[in-house]
């Protein structure tokens, strides 16, 4: 059972990365924004695969793994569920992916993960996304998507991706949350 008490407040003003969080949500994710949230979508032993992104401000998210996992959702099999929470902003819902379903690896923002059944099938750190391109990141998901998925892609029609507008921006450059 879930106890789960704390209440970290945002680093940054939400207004100000409202914009990454859209760009996720506009290819069809869903948030998990606290960790009761995360334990009823992440705990379920329903066989369905799960694809979990922790958003991040940094700019290697908005460089190349935003758009990179958005590019890979347009592939012909695709996870069956799309599930994020931002790094820096959920703090409490990213601890908890963190400590109860990502325990045996490192913490890591943005990290993309896939898991069944609480399980982790595979995981892409930050440090398999830094230096590399969107196209990159896609095509090594979709590898991925194609060994682990059966939901028929893509996430959105094409004519709607063609639309996105990815969020770049660096998180030296966001205002602090002045907690107010």
């Amino acid at each position: 059972m879930l106890e789960f008490h704390s209440k970290k407040p945002p680093l940054y003003d939400p207004a100000h990365v409202q914009w990454m969080r859209d760009e996720l949500i506009y290819v069809g994710f869903e948030e998990m924004l606290e960790p009761e949230i995360v334990e009823k979508r992440l705990n379920q032993k329903d066989d369905k695969v799960k694809l979990v992104f922790i958003n991040s401000v940094c700019g290697c998210a908005a460089g190349s793994a935003r758009p990179g996992v958005s590019l890979a959702l347009q592939n012909t099999v695709i996870p069956d569920e799309l599930l994020t929470s931002f790094a820096g902003q959920d703090r409490d819902a990213v601890d908890y992916i963190r400590n109860i379903f990502l325990k045996d690896f490192p913490p890591s923002s943005p990290s993309i993960a896939l898991l069944r059944n609480g399980a982790v099938l595979y995981i892409m750190h930050r440090h398999q996304i830094e230096g590399r391109t969107a196209e990159q990141i896609a095509q090594d998901l979709i590898q991925v998507f194609n060994k682990y998925c059966s939901r028929t892609g893509p996430s959105i029609p094409r004519e709607k991706y063609d639309k996105l507008v990815h969020a770049k921006a660096c998180g030296q450059t966001i205002p602090l949350n002045d907690g107010k």
